[in-house]
């Protein structure tokens, strides 16, 4: 086996890695380079689309509906976004959008040109756009139509080689792992930034104690539909090998790495009707468990070694 990201064509370790989301229990094997240490599925599915149903997470709508809880939701978005509105700060200790919160070291602005791959949805856009962020647009071709939201945001039904803009930000949002062309998407988006352009990978990640600690039942792998999960030394090469510079890399896991993994471990998939995700009040968890698996989310964090993180490539 040829690593897709190194090329190297030493031994690698492989597993055999069951679909436990939507609880199909198909079988899929992946190996882990042994020289950049990313692990990837051997054979990608002929059939990948069929493992995105209409009831997967990323097409739940954003709610454009009115009133004071939307007012509050925008204070604490425009905090995340941007480090400004002190009473969004507050909100955002309640509450907070980490997802939003990866976009500060952007320096954004309302005229920021921002394009999102693979956005699903576009909840992230929608805030944006709902904060007065003008430039935007989502792309994913698993959508199943255009989407044209009231605020004006465009959400359109194509993938990124169809592009033909200049942006100064291009982001991924847990979508690049579930592309098969890694290094062919990745040079598309260098030559759609405009000079200092920054592509933003949020991507689960093997550099982590999860990965290390539940191996097959961790609940990032997400066999089929991820692909790739990078390790630093992968994302590294990777942007090297297509004229990027790798800026910075921040840690935004979650308690999710724990308690999604543990349920594994006992054989309850994520939508399951014992799983945290589907209904809280008949998990194996209590709400006490789950703060505390936050809790330990953040100090792994802290030392490099959480479970996802957002890589920050720069265009010279």
């Amino acid at each position: 086996m040829q690593c897709r990201i190194c090329d190297s064509n030493a031994s690698h370790r492989t597993y055999t890695v069951k679909e436990m989301m939507m609880g199909q229990l198909e079988e899929h094997e992946y190996f882990q380079c042994s020289q950049c240490h990313c692990l990837q599925i051997t054979t990608i599915p002929a059939n990948l689309s069929d493992h995105y149903p209409s009831n997967y997470y990323s097409y739940v709508a954003p709610n454009s509906k009115g009133g004071a809880k939307q007012s509050l939701i925008r204070l604490r978005d425009q905090y995340a976004a941007t480090g400004k509105n002190m009473m969004g700060k507050a909100l955002q200790l309640l509450s907070p959008n980490a997802k939003l919160t990866t976009l500060r070291p952007l320096n954004l602005n309302e005229n920021t040109r921002m394009l999102d791959v693979g956005c699903g949805a576009g909840l992230l856009l929608h805030s944006l756009r709902e904060l007065g962020f003008k430039n935007l647009l989502g792309l994913d071709p698993f959508n199943q139509d255009l989407i044209q939201y009231p605020n004006g945001l465009r959400i359109e039904k194509r993938d990124l080689f169809s592009e033909k803009g200049q942006w100064d930000v291009i982001m991924f949002h847990h979508s690049f792992e579930h592309l098969p062309e890694q290094q062919a998407t990745l040079k598309k988006a260098f030559e759609l930034l405009a000079p200092n352009g920054t592509v933003l990978l949020r991507v689960p990640t093997v550099t982590s104690y999860a990965w290390q600690h539940y191996g097959i039942n961790w609940v990032q792998l997400d066999a089929p539909r991820h692909l790739f999960l990078h390790s630093v030394e992968s994302i590294k090469v990777l942007a090297e090998q297509c004229g990027f510079t790798l800026d910075k890399a921040i840690y935004d896991s979650n308690a999710f790495q724990f308690w999604g993994s543990e349920q594994y471990e006992q054989g309850i998939m994520l939508r399951d009707e014992r799983s945290w995700a589907e209904n809280p009040e008949k998990s194996i968890f209590t709400a006490a468990q789950i703060k505390e698996f936050e809790k330990r989310a953040q100090e792994l964090n802290s030392l490099n070694q959480g479970d996802q993180a957002a890589f920050y490539l720069r265009k010279p």
